[in-house]
């Protein structure tokens, strides 16, 4: 592989690689509050919201960091009342004063936010409209969860890029970026890039551990800390819970940061613990570690881009498809046999739905990992679902393919009534 091409794909993990803090879709709604107050040039009166159902679905019940609190209101009062976009997806880690304005500034203006859906053929759309003394400010964010394509104060627009967006947002995205990736150029990559040109995931490491070590404490369903607990030495079980536990501290609204992949925590979270858990318990090298890293994240960022950044197909399931494949790379496997795992993954997990972002995240994390654990197992073992069956074919692109057809074009009308359900609840 040239250097020009190994350049390009490691742009692409940089680009989808990224520090966030709390759930990104309220830290992306929280970002696109904080430029439209930034833009209107003082404290809004008035906050006005239009998301996309797949980023108000996902908003609705997660915790928010170091407030106790859950859903979006809070999340705009701390964007309001200390918010700075230039922090990106980290706009919501306060210290504990700030927190406590924002939650004195959120009881007095609680009626003046204003939440809704935003009718848009767009997965991912966040639209803020800020209002004080006769003046309005607009920010929309749309694509990627700190991608900004309009700004406007007072009927003059600042910055337009929204133009051609509807209904091909994710496509756009999609082919803006090169190279167009495959499953042989992602294990190609990870396995013989350069070290140094991966160091940089050495951080997802670093910053994803906290998070763990957190959970393990006892945050959200407790779900790594009582795994832990009853796993007695096994090495999966002890992977599957260090790692889950993860997902426990950060839907809970644990204000520790983690790596993200392709705009969501849990992903990104997915990807980094267990090929670092696993290598490190099995005495795998540093190296060995880093390209099964390497190659989880990538991988799952490719089989994301077919589906779509946010969709109606969870994103467990494509994180722990980059899973498989890394563990069976740590087994020994080659590429045939990491193509194994993976159509062994898409069988196994192609329903998961998404129901949004909540602290049952790290029950269904414990699934695709446990399954991931598995398939990889069978592969290794030249074992592979037929390609009569599901949505298997003989060749892995083309059974990734089939995977985002189902997540991208076979799931709308599943992500509507998800999200019916869980607005007409009856608790």
């Amino acid at each position: 592989m040239d250097k020009e091409l190994r350049d390009q794909i490691r742009d692409i993990l940089q680009h989808e690689v990224l520090l966030a803090t709390g759930c990104t879709e309220p830290g992306a709604v929280a970002l696109c509050v904080a430029k439209a107050c930034e833009t209107l040039g003082r404290e809004p009166e008035n906050v006005v919201l239009r998301l996309s159902k797949n980023v108000f679905k996902n908003a609705m019940g997660v915790g928010i960091p170091g407030t106790g609190m859950i859903g979006l209101p809070i999340a705009v009062a701390m964007a309001v009342t200390h918010g700075d976009s230039r922090r990106g997806l980290e706009v919501l880690t306060l210290p504990e004063g700030q927190v406590e304005d924002a939650k004195h500034w959120l009881a007095n203006h609680a009626g003046g936010i204003d939440i809704g859906v935003k009718e848009t053929t767009d997965k991912l759309y966040i639209e803020c409209c800020c209002k004080a003394d006769g003046h309005t400010a607009t920010a929309v964010i749309a694509m990627r969860h700190n991608n900004f394509v309009y700004l406007q104060r007072d009927g003059e627009v600042l910055l337009n890029h929204k133009q051609g967006l509807v209904g091909n947002a994710e496509e756009r995205d999609a082919a803006a970026t090169v190279p167009q990736l495959t499953a042989r150029m992602v294990y190609d990559y990870a396995t013989t890039a350069p070290l140094e040109e991966l160091e940089f995931l050495k951080d997802t490491v670093l910053y994803n551990t906290a998070a763990s070590e957190c959970g393990l404490e006892g945050m959200g369903l407790h779900t790594g800390q009582i795994l832990m607990e009853q796993a007695r030495g096994d090495m999966v079980h002890t992977v599957v819970a260090r790692t889950v536990a993860a997902s426990d501290a950060r839907m809970d609204g644990c204000t520790k940061p983690v790596y993200s992949n392709s705009g969501s925590g849990n992903q990104g979270i997915a990807c980094t613990l267990p090929p670092y858990y696993y290598g490190k318990l099995k005495g795998c090298s540093d190296e060995h570690i880093l390209r099964a890293l390497t190659m989880s994240h990538l991988m799952s960022i490719y089989i994301k881009r077919g589906i779509g950044r946010l969709s109606a197909l969870c994103g467990i399931v494509n994180a722990t498809m980059g899973v498989s494949a890394a563990l069976t790379y740590l087994e020994g496997g080659g590429f045939e046999h990491t193509g194994y795992a993976m159509k062994n993954m898409i069988n196994t997990l192609a329903g998961m739905v998404c129901d949004g972002a909540k602290p049952s995240c790290a029950l269904k994390m414990s699934v695709g990992l446990y399954s991931a654990f598995v398939c990889a197992e069978l592969a290794v073992h030249g074992r592979v679902v037929d390609c009569t069956d599901g949505l298997s074919e003989s060749d892995i692109d083309c059974s990734i393919r089939n995977l985002g057809r189902l997540g991208k074009e076979g799931m709308d009308q599943t992500d509507d009534m998800i999200l019916d359900i869980m607005t007409h609840k009856r608790n």
